[in-house]
């Protein structure tokens, strides 16, 4: 069933919640590959996260921390989410597709430039760096995991509001980064659930690049 992706908006649940979700989704396409692949849409409470990394230095000392601190299963050094930020998190079969978890980056990284566009933001990747950037400020992090080439875990998309919790940490482990939303970049701001519902679209849309490529053998003399 490649090429269908079935988005769900959860609306503000803790992560505690959306990740025991996560687990339960990934665990029935391990044991059943014929259902659908799923994107869940959501906001978070205010929560701290980080991955599976001896470094934790970006977490500057947890005990200052603010909101509650998960380690989870994901790449990547620590960051936050929180009300006005979306959150997505695909339950993609790689298998259907091409398995190239650096492709599978490249393309959240194209589907969230686009989407931003809609709003007449001019975002981009920098090199060497996972996440989507206006000019110097980032604006999306990206952080996932893969069981069996069934991915997890995914994006934050600063929308709207306060981001004053992410100067708790050093984001994604980059030192004196600056983050920035829609919001701040637009002067304007979105609900999120809005966003979700165009994000939902675009990256169901766009699906099929992470389609394999058949390498067309060349033609005999």
């Amino acid at each position: 069933m490649s090429g269908e992706l079935r988005d769900r908006w959860l609306g503000r649940i803790s992560y505690g919640d959306a990740l025991a979700m996560q687990e339960e989704l990934v665990a029935a396409k391990r044991a059943d590959g014929s259902l659908p692949d799923e994107m869940l849409l959501l906001e978070h409470e205010p929560v701290y996260t980080i991955g599976r990394t001896p470094d934790q230095s970006s977490l500057r000392g947890a005990a200052h921390l603010p909101h509650p601190l998960f380690p989870i299963n994901r790449g990547g050094q620590a960051t936050y989410h929180g009300p006005g930020q979306l959150v997505g998190y695909p339950i993609i079969d790689l298998r259907r597709y091409e398995q190239d978890l650096h492709r599978y980056l490249r393309w959240l990284e194209e589907v969230l430039i686009e989407l931003l566009a809609g709003y007449d933001v001019a975002a981009q990747t920098r090199a060497g760096l996972t996440g989507v950037w206006v000019e110097d400020r980032k604006i999306a992090s990206i952080g996932v995991g893969v069981r069996q080439w069934i991915t997890m875990h995914g994006f934050a998309l600063n929308v709207a509001g306060d981001l004053s919790a992410f100067d708790q940490i050093v984001p994604c482990g980059i030192a004196n980064v600056a983050m920035t939303s829609v919001e701040k970049e637009c002067g304007r701001s979105w609900p999120v659930e809005e966003v979700a519902m165009r994000a939902g679209q675009l990256l169901a849309s766009r699906l099929h690049r992470l389609q394999r490529t058949k390498e067309i053998a060349p033609a005999r003399a």
